[in-house]
């Protein structure tokens, strides 16, 4: 415990947004062959487990690794990672030594993970899979998770004071592995089942998680609330799992289904079957994986991201207010943030019938803004976009974003659409409510005071701003104007009711107790200081 409420009384490098995979090439086939299953040479998945991981790049840059099963290897269970993007890690520029890495830890099952965090990048310790080693087979385990534990301390709290225990890392993933592995103890193995249902009961966030044992067992189980997205498929003889539904569908896989909240998936090389850990509850997912996080060609519970996304841009343009300004003409164009804002800006532009126009470029080779350390972020906006001032020159822009947090990002883009592109004027619209309080479960935005939107709070808020307050916002920002999706339209455009949604970022009211208690922790800092920082205490 830090002594100064104003320290970062939790470690950042838990704030993470992830993704997990898994694939198992199992005995015999049970369903029919596909295009995924004639994938596989020589019963050795790592290939497409590499693959899958590159898939979900989108999901962290910052380090990447592979756990893989090989019952004929003295090492049967075997763990490659390191920090780096998927290409970086497994050296896919250097063609022997990528080739060397596949062949070191050709397997028949493995899990994968990518991860980014705020800080302790550089440190492979906190790369996963995280591999614990045990003489007893079923012990010895491997294990990657995507989420965040919000009573992260507490559980670590209660390990260490049991006798014996040592915390070597300040992260949840080490507090989950000996949750595990004390879920595990005892002299005869227990089931996955009531292994989940041990430790769901004493995990307060979001989890989803990839697990295989020195015995060839594998489970893939998403938390009760399902707050991250995780989905599964077979074909033949093959098993796979993925946090993105695009990662399935690249290798080959057709029928992909949705995993349940509160359900796992267990594999061996005989099978599979579907298992429930935890009493069904009401579903909170993160809303922000449509917005933001998820790839745009992937499907999250059967509804689309892409389609959310094109549905929000149309909900903006449909609520549009400023008519006098941008009643259309040649000298009013909609252009999108690229990448993520493009679905919502073709959206927006449908329904006002202005021409929807790519004034800013995209460099590929520039990491995301949203999901990199305040010092890399200013750096990385920079040299992110390349502007179009053919485009934008003497334009009224009507420029699309997916959301404002820090709003790091879009000064920095005001300032160049001008100086730069040339544009008369600039006014924003923001497929996504406000953001005004830290999100606790995974999302990398839990500053309340770096956050945007709270500066500028009135009381009564109930999900949109005055006209007033956004005129000031939109000064504040460098804008001619500034419009957000109301927090009232989210489960129009996703595609499902409201209710099943997670809106705690928008609406300061969280699904567990644990997020509740650190926001109004947060919240009091804040009120005292006008500035908050980490507040897991």
């Amino acid at each position: 415990m830090h002594s100064n409420p104003m320290e970062i009384i939790m470690s950042e490098r838990i704030e993470h947004e992830c993704s997990v995979s898994a694939i198992y090439w199992m005995d015999e086939a049970v369903a029919p062959e596909g295009d995924a299953s004639s994938m596989v040479s020589n019963n050795n998945i790592t290939p497409m487990l590499q693959q899958m991981l590159c898939d979900q790049q989108n999901r962290g840059q910052l380090a990447a690794g592979i756990t893989t099963y090989d019952p004929d290897r003295p090492q049967i269970l075997d763990t490659y990672k390191d920090v780096g993007s998927v290409n970086e890690v497994f050296r896919v520029s250097h063609p022997g030594k990528f080739q060397a890495i596949l062949k070191e830890y050709a397997g028949r099952a493995g899990i994968g993970h990518t991860r980014y965090a705020t800080c302790g990048q550089e440190d492979p310790r906190y790369a996963q899979p995280f591999e614990r080693h045990h003489g007893r087979l079923w012990k010895w385990f491997s294990f990657a998770f995507n989420g965040t534990l919000a009573n992260y301390p507490e559980l670590r709290e209660q390990l260490l004071s049991k006798q014996g225990y040592h915390i070597t890392l300040e992260g949840d993933t080490e507090i989950m592995m000996h949750t595990l592995s004390y879920a595990l103890r005892g002299e005869t193995e227990p089931s996955f089942v009531d292994v989940m249902r041990n430790v769901y009961t004493q995990f307060d966030g979001a989890y989803n998680i990839a697990f295989i044992n020195g015995c060839g067992e594998m489970f893939v189980a998403r938390d009760p609330l399902g707050l991250r997205p995780l989905c599964w498929a077979v074909q033949g003889r093959l098993f796979a799992a993925a946090s993105e539904s695009i990662a399935l569908r690249n290798m080959g896989f057709r029928e992909i289904n949705h995993l349940e909240p509160g359900t796992m998936v267990i594999v061996n090389s005989k099978g599979y079957k579907v298992e429930r850990y935890a009493d069904p509850v009401p579903q909170k997912r993160c809303f922000f994986e449509w917005i933001y996080f998820a790839n745009a060609a992937s499907e999250i519970d059967n509804l689309g991201v892409y389609q959310a996304r094109e549905a929000a841009g149309r909900i903006l343009g449909k609520n549009e207010d400023n008519v006098g300004i941008l009643q259309g003409g040649d000298d009013v164009i909609v252009v999108p943030v690229p990448d993520t804002a493009k679905a919502a800006a073709a959206g927006y532009a449908h329904v006002r019938h202005l021409p929807c126009l790519e004034g800013l470029m995209r460099n590929r080779y520039a990491g995301r803004t949203f999901i990199q350390s305040n010092t890399g972020r200013s750096y990385a906006v920079r040299s992110k976009y390349a502007v179009l001032p053919t485009v934008l020159g003497g334009k009224k822009v009507v420029l699309v974003d997916d959301s404002i947090v820090r709003s790091t990002t879009i000064r920095a883009l005001m300032k160049i659409l001008r100086e730069v592109g040339g544009a008369a004027e600039v006014h924003l619209r923001i497929a996504c409510p406000p953001i005004i309080a830290p999100c606790f479960y995974g999302v990398d935005m839990s500053l309340l005071g770096d956050l945007f939107a709270p500066h500028f709070l009135e009381d009564g808020y109930k999900g949109e701003f005055t006209p007033e307050v956004l005129d000031k916002m939109a000064k504040d920002l460098g804008a001619d104007s500034l419009r957000y999706l109301p927090v009232d339209n989210i489960g129009t455009s996703i595609g499902c009711g409201q209710d099943t949604f997670c809106l705690g970022c928008c609406t300061r009211e969280f699904p567990t107790p644990k997020g509740n208690e650190l926001f109004e922790k947060s919240l009091k800092i804040f009120q005292e200081h006008k500035k908050v920082d980490r507040v897991y205490d």
